[in-house]
């Protein structure tokens, strides 16, 4: 009996919460689910096979985030698609400077919860409203439809981390504004299925992460600010 128990709880505490963004999706796709399966049943059991999918696709599972001064954390889960040193966006306003530019690529499989990169004030908050390429192309940064928030830290260091719609993505919702005060791993919004999430570091810093890696958001260490470790070399086995 105490085994089940073990087992019951252990299930439980693997399934992650539901954001409320995701609520009214789950209830119209139930209450779709729930006409067919009285006009037509096997509708009906694909329907909740969709209900089943739209929880999972809102899950918002806590996460464990590490709180030493100078650590630059993933805003996003997914693949780190690409490590470059780019000009920024002039719409980002953080100069023609060139940065390191770390992009994660989620699938509509991934948590799409988005978390604050580094703790500090809400500078900027800029719109752009765009196409919906291919979120994992490179042109996506300056094409598709985005959402940019620049973070000054205490230290005086200005980070963007931009929200890019994908081919399927066709909604980006923040949570934080222009003005806002954010914690390190600090929910800021998300974006309605595969899309991308980039970030910009301060000029002359370098990542701690290679493409091809996966990215937790809110746990994996993006960048350190106060490390001189050199840009790390990889290869995938």
């Amino acid at each position: 009996m105490s085994s089940r128990h073990g087992l019951l709880d252990t299930i439980i505490d693997n399934i992650a919460p539901v954001h409320s963004d995701g609520h009214k999706f789950i209830a119209i796709a139930a209450v779709l689910s729930a006409l067919f399966f009285i006009l037509w049943s096997p509708l009906g059991w694909v329907l909740l096979g969709i209900v089943c999918y739209i929880a999972y696709f809102f899950r918002d599972p806590d996460r464990v985030t590490p709180l030493r001064e100078g650590l630059v954390i993933a805003p996003a889960d997914g693949r780190i698609s690409a490590v470059d040193v780019v000009t920024p966006p002039m719409e980002l306003g953080l100069g023609q400077t060139p940065r390191v530019r770390v992009s994660t690529f989620l699938s509509v499989f991934d948590v799409h919860i988005n978390r604050a990169p580094v703790a500090g004030r809400i500078v900027r908050s800029i719109y752009v409203p765009g196409a919906f390429i291919n979120a994992a192309a490179d042109k996506a940064s300056e094409e598709n439809e985005r959402r940019s928030l620049v973070i000054a830290t205490s230290g005086g260091d200005e980070f963007a981390v931009v929200q890019i719609a994908g081919l399927i993505a066709r909604r980006i919702v923040t949570f934080s504004q222009e003005g806002d005060t954010v914690g390190v791993g600090q929910r800021f919004g998300l974006i309605r299925f595969g899309s991308r999430v980039d970030v910009y570091l301060p000029p002359g810093r370098t990542a701690l992460v290679a493409v091809g890696q996966r990215a937790v958001a809110g746990e994996t260490i993006l960048a350190d600010m106060k490390s001189d470790e050199p840009e790390r070399e990889s290869r995938r086995s």
